[in-house]
């Protein structure tokens, strides 16, 4: 229903020739015109605002982000997306985690360090004593994204991280993993951003992946 909400709001804007800076009717105005209800044509905004097409502005309302050109290509792609697989969200992650962890060992502050240390060390406890420790692994790596000073890399981390534990295949992927193994390989990590190397810290980052990444290859190679 969303995309259709905002296939009759592309059809809005062209049919006003709306540009770059236009304002966008209320909520209100829209419902009547197109024929949906308000939650219905908020969810669509807020849609298009995720992807940057539009951005609503307190007393000022909903503006159009980009020129008319732009805004038809976006909503074009935005509206054929299909949500990402298990393997696409954990290609993208690999990618961006080998470029925050970098980052990190180049722009970590002090307190960085000691955020990233807690996290570790929740880790490690848990993973210790056999609880679940998915979480407090997924904090260690958003605080190396925070140290990173990129907020739009920690954003996407944001992103992609809730759909890939929702997924995860913890009994397939981690098959055979030692709770010693894992503990160095996160330990490696934090001592090659402590040590500000990103060269090492790159690499051990990409060995902790190593397992992760054969994974997804086989499972494409199989489809």
């Amino acid at each position: 229903m969303t995309n259709l909400v905002i296939c009759k709001i592309r059809d809005f804007i062209n049919l006003r020739n709306l540009e770059r800076d236009d304002k966008l009717p209320s909520e209100r105005i829209m419902s009547e015109k197109l024929g949906f209800n308000r939650n219905q044509i908020r969810e669509a905004i807020s849609k298009l605002e995720y992807y940057g097409v539009v951005k609503s502005e307190f007393k000022k309302g909903t503006i159009l982000e980009i020129g008319l050109t732009g805004a038809n290509g976006m909503i074009d792609e935005i509206i054929s997306l299909e949500s990402p697989s298990f393997n696409e969200l954990v290609e993208t992650r690999i990618s961006l985690e080998l470029k925050t962890v970098r980052l990190a060992s180049e722009r970590r502050t002090n307190i960085d360090l000691k955020r990233i240390k807690s996290h570790l060390d929740a880790f490690k406890s848990k993973i210790i004593e056999g609880n679940d420790y998915l979480e407090d692994d997924l904090l260690f790596h958003l605080a190396i994204a925070k140290a990173s000073k990129n907020n739009t890399m920690l954003s996407l981390m944001i992103i992609l991280m809730p759909p890939i534990l929702k997924t995860y295949d913890r009994e397939t992927v981690c098959k055979g993993d030692l709770v010693s193994s894992e503990i160095t390989k996160h330990e490696s990590i934090y001592l090659a951003i402590a040590s500000k190397n990103p060269e090492l810290a790159e690499k051990v980052m990409k060995d902790h992946f190593f397992k992760l990444s054969k994974h997804i290859q086989s499972k494409d190679s199989i489809q």
